[in-house]
């Protein structure tokens, strides 16, 4: 082989080991900071028909309704614990900070943040809806799902 070619070879092949590489990395990072939606039935028995969980530390986003009479307030700082349900689990969310204003008992709400045991999410963000008319689309989808598949009678929610 001629030894311009030779090295124009080793150019093209760097180059395209050099860009693998690059796309390699980025994805990596990228899956690192995907936040997954969860419902609480989905973060204790598992996403879909392969159940697969999230991890201890993952981040997720995970909705549901507020408990009526869970949540509580510590008097000394801004920490917060509530449970958040779906038809048929609960799992509790802590949080430091304020509150949306529209955050209320009976409340649909995304919560995103760490999960810190399997049925306690550490909170960096809560979202509360915004009027009565609306609940976030994978909320809305998932309580469809949940509620329309197993039941007859309409639940007392609006999605």
């Amino acid at each position: 082989m001629n030894p311009r070619r030779k090295q124009r070879l080793a150019i093209v092949c760097s180059i395209i080991l050099g860009a693998g590489g690059i796309i390699g990395l980025v994805l990596y990072a990228l899956s690192q900071n995907i936040d997954l939606f969860y419902m609480p039935h989905e973060v204790v028995h598992g996403k879909d028909d392969n159940k697969v969980k999230p991890f201890i530390g993952q981040r997720i986003k995970v909705g549901g309704m507020v408990k009526v009479g869970s949540v509580k307030r510590n008097n000394d700082d801004l920490k917060v614990s509530f449970v958040i349900f779906d038809k048929t689990e609960e799992i509790t969310v802590t949080y430091e900070g304020l509150l949306p204003d529209l955050f209320r008992d009976g409340q649909a709400i995304v919560a995103n943040g760490n999960l810190v045991s399997p049925r306690v999410v550490k909170a960096s963000e809560v979202l509360a809806k915004h009027d009565e008319q609306y609940t976030s689309p994978e909320i809305a989808e998932a309580m469809k799902k949940q509620y329309l598949s197993d039941s007859t009678e309409k639940p007392a929610y609006n999605y």
